[in-house]
């Protein structure tokens, strides 16, 4: 896939090595050192008198970057002879951070670098910093993805990942006057030394035009989609390092590219505007990430977006199996695609598209490949979030594709009808077609059709899928359901982003855990070791104070270290419930203003986050959170005893200092609502304590803890769908004093005494009974557990006992079992070790 070669000596003359012959750079300080002087010249004209980070920053990546390309050639290579079995991963997100400092953890290569550069007088940190997030990414999603591949290449799993290279990310977040403003977020301005553009497997896109279909003559009927108008798709490969391993697989990100940069006839009419129309038009598409799809046009976008991923990825994949093989025959049989939600479901009618109008294979030949290469998986409960696409749109946009979809759904339809004869709710229920005020696409139910496997990301949350969600797909084919609970790496989440307790923890039980997270049980003993405990709570305390400084530096709040470090960050959705955590706050605000402060723990409350630029109650949220922190922080009667700050901008860079320093992780959802979540795990690996609703994989969390070390609260799932029936949040709110003041402080206006009437959208949200996140049912129990957080926390010991127990009982939800446990029941692929391959 990746075009790698080895070379051939010269015909003529004194025999020269081949590229795989020649000796592989040195990995101690000195090669190092004489790489960076070599790229900073010779790539960057550069000298040893030069300061700008940006240029140092860009040299030490591609001295790493060479590294990592030698074992990059060597892992393609030896794939491509082993003729394997092989999963892409698609997915229109990627968050995968900063690279540099995840590169020299795999190679092993950090120690000898901070060695080299300070031959030059020079601070890795300093360097480090200079990297731009590469935030493709809108959180959890994305997290994962990027999760996933380093899992893959970690266990030499033959995984390449296929995506966008946005050339604008998820948008830079700014506070102003407390509201979010977005802002593009340029992450490509100053290039980016980690990427090689690979213009000979550049693959063309349709959109537009019309189909016609002709017979031939053995009566066999075949489909031209013509008159289109196509886009280039141009891939840029991404390496991404195994764990020590010499194993490097790829991601693959496409960019959109005209045809024609412009039409010659309008540029020779005096029409500049009109000629390079096209290509604004192509390479609008790669453009940004995931577009505000609020209006018709950027539904179409985000539409545009989808099916060009698609098409330049099967078209990719299928070219690249015809280097190496005759036929078709085997093609299901070597490979698997791993569809990251239903964002890539458009894959299914476009690999009939291709088997069909390219390959000239027959339906049910085709059929028969499709529906054993696509894999599913499922990252919501929320039918709201389940995409729909007008049908009207397909027809326009993708004609070809909407007749398959057509085809697939009759021939689906008619072996639902067999099965349950008569049953009409039962086939409208299933269709692939939503009727009503316009056809709509169902695209979950287009990817359960066409898939394999459909999993959910967590037990609870692969339950309500096969009980609820799609349950009559689970009554036709429940051999295909099956649950893959999320994990994260541990060496970006631990390993990487908190150095001091990694080196505390591998120096009482070896490193083994960074490969193996299961190791961390090793931890449990130490728990009751007074030494350790207070080790552990000296590394928590500087990591507490990066983390203030942080806050300081970013939000202007000042953060007390002893304090509880009591954090919510992940994307700001009404499902998450940052409200409730803002009620709480609000709770500790009066009960400091009425005096009632005995036994008080002094608490620092931080939320981050970024609302969807449509979605304007989230952005209201926000701007709550922003008044009542100018309040809480401008008070002289707070100071010390309780702080509120809202970070902007959370990405994961911004998490990698987080996530070390937190003592307590709100992860409060609805019970029902959150499918997995991700933040959990990776702030329970680094020994913070949860307290939360049982929803996602908060359940397996705490039976991992035996349901000690975690502050529960709240409805469960099956009492959410009860209270649902007769919900009266102004009963909740009545019957607990504390609610009732909080509510009445919020009201008043309080919060917003020069914003007359901003917050009356979430006072009437709270009381409304038809609040789906029963925010007001849920406050009490979350008070009295935020309660026992903060008294245990003033018990120093037990608390610094039930973190390590939380950090040694993470093991389960390392990315490392997630992905184990994908390909023992759904990839079914062989590890392949890497070998120069001459």
């Amino acid at each position: 896939m990746n075009g790698f070669s080895s070379g051939s000596a010269p015909v003529a003359g004194t025999p020269t090595p081949t590229i795989a012959e020649l000796p592989r750079l040195g990995m101690d300080a000195d090669s190092l050192v004489q790489s960076f002087r070599n790229y900073l010249l010779h790539a960057l004209g550069r000298d040893e008198n030069c300061h700008d980070k940006h240029y140092l920053y860009a040299a030490l990546a591609l001295a790493v970057r060479a590294r990592l390309f030698e074992r990059w050639r060597d892992t393609v290579n030896t794939y491509d002879a082993a003729d394997c079995r092989r999963t892409y991963y698609m997915s229109l997100e990627f968050l995968m951070g900063r690279a540099l400092g995840n590169a020299l953890l795999s190679l092993d290569i950090r120690d000898a670098t901070v060695a080299g550069l300070q031959q030059l007088a020079l601070d890795l940190e300093e360097i480090v910093c200079s990297e731009p997030d590469a935030g493709l990414g809108n959180g959890g999603l994305g997290r994962l993805a990027a999760c996933f591949l380093d899992s893959c290449a970690t266990l030499q799993l033959p995984v390449s990942g296929y995506g966008i290279r946005y050339a604008y990310g998820m948008f830079r977040q700014s506070i102003a006057n407390g509201h979010q403003v977005e802002e593009p977020d340029n992450w490509l301005r100053e290039g980016n030394p980690w990427e090689l553009e690979r213009p000979e497997f550049t693959r063309r896109v349709h959109f537009g035009g019309r189909t016609q279909a002709h017979t031939e003559r053995d009566g066999r009927v075949h489909h031209r989609w013509l008159d289109t108008s196509d886009v280039l798709a141009v891939p840029f490969d991404f390496p991404i390092p195994g764990y020590r391993n010499e194993t490097v697989n790829t991601l693959r990100l496409w960019s959109a590219k005209a045809t024609d940069v412009f039409d010659l006839g309008e540029f020779n009419a005096g029409s500049y505007t009109e000629s390079v129309r096209a290509k604004n038009a192509a390479e609008n598409i790669t453009m940004v990430l995931y577009p505000n799809d609020n209006s018709e046009n950027g539904k179409e976008l985000r539409l545009r977006q989808q099916y060009f991923l698609a098409s330049a990825t099967l078209q990719d994949v299928i070219a690249s199996w015809k280097i190496h093989h005759h036929d078709l025959s085997a093609f299901a049989a070597k490979n698997c695609f791993q569809l990251n939600d239903t964002h890539p479901t458009i894959s299914i009618p476009e690999m009939m598209r291709l088997l069909l109008d390219e390959e000239l294979l027959s339906w049910d030949a085709a059929w028969a490949i499709t529906c054993k290469v696509f894999a599913y998986t499922n990252h919501t409960v929320l039918p709201e979030a389940l995409e729909r696409w007008p049908v009207s749109m397909f027809q326009q946009l993708l004609p070809r594709i909407m007749e398959i979809i057509f085809e697939i759904n009759a021939r689906f339809l008619a072996e639902v009808s067999n099965r349950w004869p008569g049953d009409i709710q039962r086939l409208q229920r299933m269709s692939l077609i939503e009727e009503g005020h316009g056809q709509q696409v169902r695209m979950a139910n287009l990817a359960i059709v066409g898939s394999f496997s459909i999993n959910g990301v967590a037990a609870l949350h692969s339950h309500l899928l096969e009980t609820d969600l799609f349950r009559d797909f689970y009554e036709l084919w429940p051999e295909k359901f099956n649950n893959k609970t999320n994990g994260v790496t541990q060496r970006r989440w631990l390993a990487h982003c908190n150095p001091q307790l990694r080196d505390l923890i591998s120096g009482a039980i070896g490193d083994g855990w960074i490969r193996d997270m299961e190791k961390l049980q090793d931890l449990r003993p130490l728990a009751d070791d007074a030494g350790f405990r207070a080790s552990w709570m000296q590394v928590k305390h500087h990591n507490k104070q990066q983390l203030a400084a942080m806050i300081r530096r970013e939000c202007f709040v000042e953060f007390e270290t002893t304090a509880l470090f009591d954090v919510q960050v992940k994307r700001i959705h009404e499902y998450k419930r940052q409200l409730l955590n803002v009620l709480h706050v609000i709770h500790l605000y009066q009960s400091i203003k009425q005096g009632n402060i005995s036994d008080w723990t002094p608490r620092c409350v931080l939320f981050g986050g970024k609302a969807a630029p449509g979605y304007h109650q989230a952005k209201l949220i926000i701007k709550l959170i922003g008044n009542i922190a100018q309040v809480i922080n401008n008070d002289p009667v707070m100071r010390g005893l309780l702080s509120v700050a809202f970070v902007p901008n959370y990405r994961v860079t911004a998490m990698e200092v987080i996530c070390p320093g937190t003592d307590l992780s709100e992860q409060i959802s609805t019970a029902g609502k959150e499918a997995s979540g991700t933040s959990n795990m990776k702030f329970m690996m680094n020994g913070a304590l949860t307290i939360g609703t049982l929803d996602g994989a908060n359940i397996e969390i705490r039976e991992a803890l035996n349901g000690e070390h975690f502050f529960l609260f709240g409805l469960t799932a099956e009492e959410v769908v009860r209270q649902r029936r007769h919900y009266n949040p102004d009963a909740f709110i009545m019957a607990d004093q504390r609610f009732s003041d909080v509510m009445a402080l919020l009201e008043n206006g309080h919060f917003n005494r020069f914003e007359p009437g901003l917050f009356d959208p979430i006072v009437h949200a709270i009381h409304s009974p038809n609040d789906p996140w029963l925010v007001a049912a849920d406050f009490s129990t979350y008070t009295d557990a935020q309660l026992k957080a903060a008294q245990l926390f003033r018990d120093r010991e037990a608390w610094a006992g039930a973190s390590i127990l939380n950090a040694a009982n993470s093991g389960h939800f390392s990315s490392d079992r997630t992905i184990r446990e994908y390909n023992r029941d759904i990839w079914k692929m062989e590890a392949v070790a890497p070998r120069q391959i001459i």
